[in-house]
C-alpha cells in the first residue's frame, strides 16, 4: 500500500505548483460552475469560462481570497478559493477604442 501511494505522489508533486497572489492584484474569476450568476448568453462550450478582472481585497486563510465585487454579483459571496482564480495579465491590446464611423 504505502508503496502505491509514494508511486502516485511523485506522479503528482512534479504537476503541482503553489498558486499565490498578491493584494491589490487583478485576477479572473472562473464562473462555470456557479450557481447565481445569470451572466451566459450561449450554453455549452462556448459559454464564458471566466468574467472580468476583479481586484483581490484580503487574504482569507491558506487558499481563499475575497474579491471586490460589483453590485450586480451581490448574490454571490465575495470569498473565492485559489482555483477558482486565474492570474490577469495587462495588456493594452485588451482596450478598445470606439470611435465613430464616417458614412
Amino acid at each position: 500500500m504505502l508503496a502505491a501511494e509514494s508511486r502516485k505522489k511523485s506522479y503528482v508533486d512534479p504537476k503541482s505548483q503553489e498558486i499565490d497572489f498578491q493584494i491589490r492584484d487583478m485576477v479572473f474569476l472562473q464562473v462555470t460552475p456557479m450557481k447565481g450568476i445569470k451572466c451566459f448568453v450561449k450554453k455549452g462550450k462556448l459559454s464564458q469560462r471566466s468574467i472580468e478582472p476583479f481586484e483581490i481585497l484580503e487574504r482569507i486563510g491558506q487558499v481563499a481570497y475575497r474579491l471586490a465585487k460589483p453590485p450586480a454579483l451581490a448574490a454571490v459571496h465575495d470569498a473565492f478559493h485559489v482555483l477558482m482564480l486565474q492570474n490577469y495579465v495587462s495588456d493594452s491590446s485588451h482596450i478598445l477604442s470606439y470611435e465613430a464611423l464616417e458614412l
